[in-house]
């Protein structure tokens, strides 16, 4: 459970909602402050990006397809693993759908 203004949300044991209702820009602030995270701009672009692809594929994205794809729509530089972990260091797929407040994606460990 976290508590987001002053609201309790549910989340299993590694910090995925229950429930993707629940998911706000405060409950992404919140789970990112659990891993001393500031979300930037380009964290929020990814974030983004993983909403709207969950939102057109019904499954959030691992690691392989999000650097294939990634780079297309926001730059370059996105579909670079490397960038992906400097701005995500505990896994770009996996770390971002959790601040997006989609399940972990299928694949990653």
């Amino acid at each position: 459970m976290i508590n987001v203004n002053g609201r309790e949300i549910e989340t299993d044991a590694e910090g995925y909602l229950a429930s993707l209702d629940d998911w706000s820009e405060d409950v992404a602030k919140c789970l990112a402050e659990r891993d001393q995270l500031a979300l930037a701009d380009e964290h929020w672009q990814v974030v983004r990006w993983i909403r709207e692809y969950y939102a057109e594929n019904g499954t959030a994205p691992n690691l392989r397809i999000m650097s294939k794809l990634i780079g297309d729509s926001l730059g370059e530089q996105y579909g670079d693993k490397k960038y992906l972990f400097d701005l995500f260091p505990y896994g770009p797929a996996k770390q971002a759908a959790r601040y997006a407040g989609m399940p972990k994606p299928t694949g990653c460990v």
